[in-house]
């Protein structure tokens, strides 16, 4: 990828990216929220906390971080406090993006997989403090990032722009703080994701053959099974997020498992043309682009979600022609 293009895709990727999944989260927070789209208040307490945490990833790491980057680079937030926030607080919303992805698929693997425990667990009460304890986490685990940046110019005896310490790369330290960090984001979210989809299909498969063999001893004839059919749209749900996500984040996987075990650095300051930064970068976008797909995933598995979407468009379109 030449330089230019490079810069060119950057400069229409990351704004496009912001202005449809800034407003498509919003869209998703205020329909989930009232609560009018079918599934149950646990389930809609974890869309929510995902939608608010996706919404949180476009404005720090898309808005912030990149598109004032590339359109306002001489701005207040290129001053090295505001640029250390903007560095920690992007790296704590994609862990706690990345985590809630997790804590749902969870929920959902307990719901399907372990009907016992499903009463006590599977609550909004649950999910509450689920979504809560994630999000504090999240933010206390990057307070760090935010000590780990010195400026890179003194003008005037204000200090401008972000560049990591020197010690952040050779104290022992930093190094084991790296090494958490990234394990923890994308490595075990990654594995975890996998093994819980995994898990879930293998569970389904059996709980449904079993089904259908019994049904068919008491019928005599297959018939619609109504409680596999109303647990459907739940699945599929499920499936698709977490199918979403293991998508999405796998560039972001095979370019940090390719750093460890090359024993090479990260090339952000290589050329566009390089390889290794093609994967690297590649990654990137896609994982931000993961903030955007869970609208679309809504929108195309539940039909109340389209219902209330139309009915939403066609109340704006009243105010605005005046009807």
């Amino acid at each position: 990828m030449h330089g230019n293009g490079a810069g060119f895709l950057y400069a229409i990727y990351y704004p496009v990216l912001a202005a449809v999944g800034v407003q498509g989260n919003l869209v998703t927070i205020v329909i989930l929220s009232r609560g009018r789209c079918g599934p149950s208040r646990c389930i809609t307490r974890y869309l929510v906390g995902m939608a608010v945490t996706d919404l949180l990833v476009l404005i720090t790491a898309v808005i912030l971080h990149r598109v004032c980057r590339l359109y306002f680079p001489v701005l207040f937030l290129q001053a090295t406090p505001v640029c250390r926030l903007r560095i920690a607080l992007v790296s704590a919303t994609k862990d706690s993006s990345v985590w809630l992805t997790v804590a749902f698929t969870f929920d959902r693997f307990v719901a399907i997989c372990w009907q016992k425990l499903k009463t006590k667990y599977c609550t909004e009460t649950t999910a509450a403090i689920v979504i809560g304890m994630v999000s504090v986490l999240s933010f206390v685990k990057n307070i760090p990032m935010y000590f780990a940046i010195e400026p890179l110019y003194i003008v005037n005896n204000v200090q401008w722009f972000c560049n990591f310490r020197l010690s952040f790369y050779y104290n022992i330290l930093w190094t084991v703080f790296n090494c958490i960090d990234y394990i923890l984001n994308p490595c075990v979210p990654f594995i975890l994701m996998l093994l819980l989809s995994v898990l879930t299909v293998r569970h389904i498969l059996a709980a449904s053959r079993a089904r259908k063999r019994l049904r068919v001893h008491s019928n005599g004839e297959k018939q619609k099974d109504s409680e596999m059919e109303s647990r459907r749209k739940s699945i599929v749900l499920l499936f698709t997020i977490s199918g979403s996500f293991i998508v999405l984040w796998a560039t972001r996987v095979v370019n940090f498992l390719f750093v460890q075990f090359t024993n090479s650095n990260y090339s952000t300051g290589s050329s566009p043309s390089n390889p290794r930064f093609i994967l690297q970068e590649t990654g990137v976008m896609l994982l931000l682009l993961s903030c955007c797909t869970n609208t679309c995933i809504y929108a195309g598995t539940q039909r109340k979600f389209r219902d209330e979407f139309k009915n939403g468009f066609k109340y704006l379109l009243n105010l605005i022609i005046g009807k």
